[in-house]
């Protein structure tokens, strides 16, 4: 067990201890039943993100090994698992490891769980062929030695496929800034950009308030310099992004706004 965590990393934990992560999307069945996973999925994969299983490449990584850094309920690592990589999650909150093994073991898949942190992996250089993480290392302090441990551990030829919060997004400008930042006067108060994600971007009964970082297409670039091959690709806009506007947006449009001011910057990035 970790100790001597800093501030920012404790909030983490126990955000997402008190809270996993998208659990709050089945208030229905209990927590670690096999309904309670097939609706998380259903709804992860039908009705919020429809575009990951193909973009993040589910099916893709037959017989190779891969790492998720922030596995968090287990979710994809099982859509991997299921696609026939070798899975090994990691997560700096005991209860994720601890939910993400029960969720493999309840539908016959198997891999191997530790708790670490992100920016300190304790594998071998060039250990895996595949590192994913999924809207994590934004909650890092030092996202960058995150971004170099992902290059560490990769084998040449390696990618890494990661998922950062987009700047110049709806979400961003619209919610943060706009929403909370002016009308609800927060930015008047004193609080920073980053401050007030930490209140409302991720959704907690808790308060733990923990760190959430944006970052530009340039920004991104930078951060994974050391490989290879970059590809960034945005996604990820709803209609309730744009409050009680979205029923007027066509589907054609909004479709391309989610390629042009979507949340979620996704990485491709090889070794």
């Amino acid at each position: 067990m970790m100790s001597g965590l800093s501030e920012e990393k404790s909030r983490a934990r126990e955000q997402w201890s008190g809270d996993p992560c998208g659990s709050h999307y089945d208030r229905e069945h209990e927590l670690g039943t096999r309904e309670f996973f097939n609706r998380i999925a259903e709804y992860r994969y039908t009705e919020y993100a429809p575009w990951m299983p193909e973009l993040m490449g589910f099916n893709e990584f037959g017989g190779k090994s891969l790492l998720e850094v922030g596995c968090g309920m287990g979710t994809d690592l099982l859509q991997f698992a299921r696609g026939g990589a070798i899975v090994t999650g990691v997560d700096l909150t005991p209860r994720s490891i601890e939910i993400s093994k029960s969720h493999l073991a309840v539908f016959g898949m198997q891999g191997n769980f530790l708790i670490t942190d992100a920016e300190r992996l304790p594998f071998a250089n060039e250990s895996f062929d595949v590192v994913y993480s999924n809207g994590v290392l934004h909650h890092t302090p030092d996202t960058a030695l995150a971004v170099r441990e992902l290059h560490r551990v990769l084998r040449p030829g390696g990618e890494a496929r990661v998922m950062l919060y987009h700047r110049s997004s709806v979400t961003y400008w619209l919610n943060i800034i706009v929403r909370y930042g002016i009308l609800n006067a927060e930015l008047v108060r004193g609080l920073s950009p980053e401050e007030i994600m930490s209140r409302h971007v991720e959704l907690s009964d808790y308060d733990s308030r923990p760190l959430v970082k944006v970052y530009s297409r340039r920004e991104v670039r930078e951060l994974f310099s050391m490989f290879g091959k970059v590809d960034v690709q945005i996604e990820q806009l709803t209609r309730g992004d744009f409050h009680f506007l979205g029923r007027f947006i066509p589907d054609a449009s909004l479709r391309n706004l989610s390629r042009r001011v979507g949340w979620n910057l996704i990485i491709f990035a090889r070794k």
